[in-house]
């Protein structure tokens, strides 16, 4: 692909998020019931197939798409992951809704804008075992990388995500349900951050794809 990113590229990031879920979330449910509520991966997984019996007609532009998209996740998924990855896609939106080329930059700004709304609304920082382990370093790799283009940055924040996962697992939970475990959610990788990296690596996969 070029050095820009089209409505059908970032519908087709959807997508592959959507089909990924399907793909993991019995592991997704099977690491929530470790630390949480068993239902992360069922929750999810309703939720995007409700998202993408909405993409079709696909959404005239970004700022249709992720509205969308962030509406159907608050209303359709359970627990705290609805509201969270919906407001992560209703703050991207805005931050394209000016129009024109999206180029590396412009969707890392995008991207930064989702993770800033997750911190607002969760109260979440690095370190408290939630999908921001994997959503904060994703975001600063991409900025370290944009310069080489989306789909090199879209890799790079893939990487970091999974590295932030990874690290999830010694941590003790400072928030949401796993945090009444106290020590005891130590040992576990935290479903969120799993999630947060299969949507990094969908993306990173739909746009090496694009090339």
């Amino acid at each position: 692909m070029s050095g820009s990113v089209s409505t059908d590229d970032l519908v087709a990031w959807i997508r592959a998020f959507h089909e990924a879920v399907q793909q993991q979330k019995d592991e997704l449910t099977r690491l929530d019931s470790e630390i949480g509520d068993a239902d992360h991966g069922s929750n999810m997984a309703r939720g995007l197939d409700a998202v993408v019996a909405k993409l079709d007609p696909v959404p005239a532009n970004p700022a249709d798409l992720f509205k969308t998209v962030g509406m159907t996740l608050v209303s359709t998924v359970g627990g705290a992951s609805g509201p969270l990855y919906g407001t992560f896609f209703l703050r991207m939106g805005p931050a394209l809704a000016a129009g024109g080329q999206i180029d590396a930059d412009a969707l890392g700004a995008a991207l930064r804008a989702g993770v800033d709304g997750v911190v607002a609304r969760g109260k979440a920082e690095l370190g408290d075992k939630t999908m921001i382990d994997a959503l904060s370093p994703a975001v600063d790799a991409w900025d370290t990388a944009a310069h080489e283009g989306p789909a090199t940055a879209a890799r790079a924040a893939a990487e970091a995500a999974a590295r932030g996962r990874d690290a999830t697992e010694p941590l003790v939970a400072r928030k949401g349900r796993a945090s009444y475990l106290g020590e005891r959610s130590a040992g576990h990788l935290d479903p969120g951050a799993t999630s947060a990296t299969l949507l990094l690596q969908a993306l990173s996969d739909t746009l090496a794809a694009a090339e």
